[in-house]
């Protein structure tokens, strides 16, 4: 938390106390502090959502009054529609099925979330207390319930602590590392059914930041619902016949697969987001439905949200620029790239809806990630080379490929921090970046790379002509577009370059497997870091990395899964970085903290460990006409700010009949 954010949140409808230190004016979790939400204006709930009522009335649901926490969470916004104009369905498009793991980052309902500015204020949460770094309480809303009406409180905690990250037979490697300090355990205590405290000896400041990203932590599960695949819990021949009829190996398997909430393809597991998935995977329409018990309420204590439902259509993912051309969506960005801008902006005023460009937060918009364990013994050599990965990157035209895709509106360098960041550095941006092929030729000559012919193919030490696959999840033209011309800065150095498309899920267990080689995705998730965020994409830190997934691996299952570094000469600055990032861990200095992170990201640009090519491209979103409470620019960024979840997609809503909203755009 920078200093300063207890008045910002204070205006923003939060209040922030410190607790007197001499840490006061120090970062995020280091001194003492309570954050706490405000009670809603309103003395009592408003109407019912219209499209409740009928079952209120029936008696099949309880009044709003039941339904709601003793202390809601209240968002600054008030609609200016009545409670029977509110509601109806938000149209969306999606590339697969599996995108309804998208809806619980839209919701973006956490313990602790991120606002607008990138301040850390309680959401699921009434309040929570920071002690020095390393002592969390949290106090849960008296009242609250999961989306089937059962309460919300400290044994939903207690379920997850005891019985799934102390359980071996689940947690196989351990404790997850977001609960661990320097690789001790917290101590986990329940006061009451509303109070919940971690409390480790050593500073543990990554973890509200692990409760409130894109894809959270969930420190907490709807215990009534897995304990019935919980032989603990639940007798075990009913558990028994529940794993036979569902075909699993054995209870956890079971229990594993009705868990998955980030997944959303579980209908009948409880949620505490704004909308519930109610349809049976698979099917080519994804209905989601409003949650009755949602937490929050606008100022004039009207529930959220505000629309009733989301319905997510499963469309090709290269016709989706046309369906959204053609009225097809009411908020899309999801498969929409820049190079689409023309066609959108042709369809809107036949179509009823604005374009709008949001910023983006990621370091790179396209970048490359040579994979350091790949399995290949003759590649993966090469690939942990730092001038080799160095060569590459001087040989990428990166101004050709700006002009050619992205009307030159992009901005040309590596995968490093944004120019919003304390730690933004020119020199780092460019650095091994700029367009250099002699060079870069001079350097594979040195590796011993030869050419039988001055304009043929390098061959490997084995023999091989140098032919490198780069993998792609199939999801993006303009990466295969990216990919085409490097091919052809790549020829002139004597490598050539093949693509191969696959579906994500296959793409990262490949990647993960060691057989690609290099892959292509975009850079930095958060390209706008301060002092108090986790330099962890810098550093081995878990398997979904794309450049080091072995590596990373290793450091999140505590040396027990993935691929020790070994000793080689190559894993010194990586072993450097993992030694960075625990120093990082273990001070309380907001100016230690940036002293790491510069030189963490100096490391990281000089040793190429991925390769960028642009950054500063705009998202394309497009919002119909009569959408309302969308902001007009933002920053559309996975983590944080969980793409429109940041801004919260629960208070947008349609138009009042009344409000001709087409003749409010110019």
């Amino acid at each position: 938390m920078p200093h300063g954010q207890a008045v910002t949140a204070r205006r923003r409808g939060a209040s922030c106390f410190r607790a007197p230190s001499f840490l006061a004016s120090l970062g995020l979790g280091v001194a003492g502090f309570l954050c706490a939400l405000p009670a809603p204006a309103a003395a009592q709930p408003a109407a019912e959502p219209k499209s409740l009522a009928s079952a209120v009335a029936k008696g099949d649901l309880p009044p709003l009054a039941e339904r709601l926490p003793q202390v809601p969470r209240v968002l600054a916004v008030d609609s200016p529609c009545s409670a029977d104009d509110l509601g109806g369905t938000m149209n969306m498009l999606a590339g697969s099925a599996k995108d309804t793991r998208l809806m619980p980052v839209f919701g973006y309902a956490r313990l602790v979330g991120y606002d607008p500015g990138y301040e850390i204020v309680p959401d699921i949460l009434e309040s929570y207390e920071v002690e020095e770094g390393r002592i969390f309480t949290f106090r849960l809303r008296p009242g609250m319930k999961w989306s089937d009406g059962a309460p919300f409180t400290s044994e939903d905690f207690r379920y997850f602590w005891e019985d799934m990250a102390k359980d071996p037979k689940i947690a196989k490697f351990g404790v997850p590392p977001e609960l661990l300090a320097d690789g001790e355990e917290p101590v986990v205590t329940f006061p009451d059914d509303y109070t919940v405290k971690y409390a480790w000896g050593k500073p543990n400041p990554g973890f509200l930041a692990s409760l409130a990203a894109a894809t959270p932590f969930d420190i907490y599960r709807p215990s009534h619902y897995l304990k019935k695949y919980n032989p603990n819990y639940t007798d075990p021949k009913t558990v028994e016949a529940k794993v036979e009829k569902s075909g699993q190996r054995n209870w956890v398997a079971l229990h594993f697969k009705k868990d998955r909430a980030q997944r959303n393809d579980n209908p009948d597991m409880p949620t505490l987001q704004p909308w519930m998935l109610v349809t049976e995977l698979p099917s080519e329409r994804l209905i989601f439905a409003r949650n009755p018990y949602f937490f929050r309420v606008d100022e004039e204590g009207r529930q959220l949200p505000y629309v009733d439902e989301v319905a997510l259509t499963i469309a090709n993912p290269g016709l989706i620029p046309a369906k959204v051309a053609n009225g097809e969506s009411d908020l899309q960005a999801a498969y929409l790239s820049f190079p689409n801008y023309p066609f959108l902006k042709r369809g809107e005023k036949r179509s009823n809806y604005e374009l709008r460009r949001w910023e983006s937060g990621r370091g790179a918009h396209v970048a490359l990630f040579p994979n350091l364990n790949a399995k290949d013994p003759v590649w993966r050599k090469l690939l942990q080379t730092a001038d080799f990965r160095r060569a590459l990157s001087l040989a990428i035209n990166r101004k050709d490929i700006n002009q050619a895709i992205f009307y030159g509106l992009a901005t040309p360098g590596g995968n490093t921090v944004l120019p919003g960041s304390p730690f933004f550095d020119e020199d780092l941006r460019t650095m091994w970046s700029t367009y250099e092929p002699d060079r870069a030729d001079d350097m594979l000559d040195a590796l011993g790379l030869k050419r039988d012919e001055p304009d043929g193919l390098r061959h490997l030490p084995d023999g091989r002509e140098m032919r490198i696959v780069v993998e792609t999840a199939g999801e993006s033209r303009e990466q295969s577009d990216v990919l085409q011309l490097i091919r052809d800065d790549w020829r002139r150095i004597g490598i050539d370059l093949l693509i191969r498309e696959s579906q994500r899920e296959i793409f990262r267990n490949r990647i993960k497997a060691g057989s690609t080689l290099i892959s292509v995705w975009s850079g930095i998730d958060n390209g706008l870091p301060n002092a108090d965020t986790d330099p962890s994409e810098l550093v081995p830190s878990t398997a979904e990395q794309l450049e080091w997934p072995g590596y990373g691996m290793w450091v999140e299952t505590h040396g027990t899964g993935g691929e020790p570094l070994g000793d080689s000469p190559e894993v010194v600055p990586l072993k450097r970085l993992i030694a960075l990032r625990q120093a990082w861990k273990a001070t309380l200095d907001r100016g230690e903290k940036a002293r790491i992170w510069r030189e963490a990201l100096k490391i990281f640009a000089d040793e190429v460990y991925t390769i960028g090519i642009v950054s500063g491209v705009d998202q394309l979103v497009v919002v119909k006409d009569a959408l309302e409470n969308v902001p007009e620019k933002g920053v559309y960024n996975y983590d944080p700010g969980a793409f429109f979840g940041m801004y919260h997609p629960d208070t947008f809503y349609f138009a009042c009949p009344e409000v001709d909203t087409a003749e409010k755009r110019p």
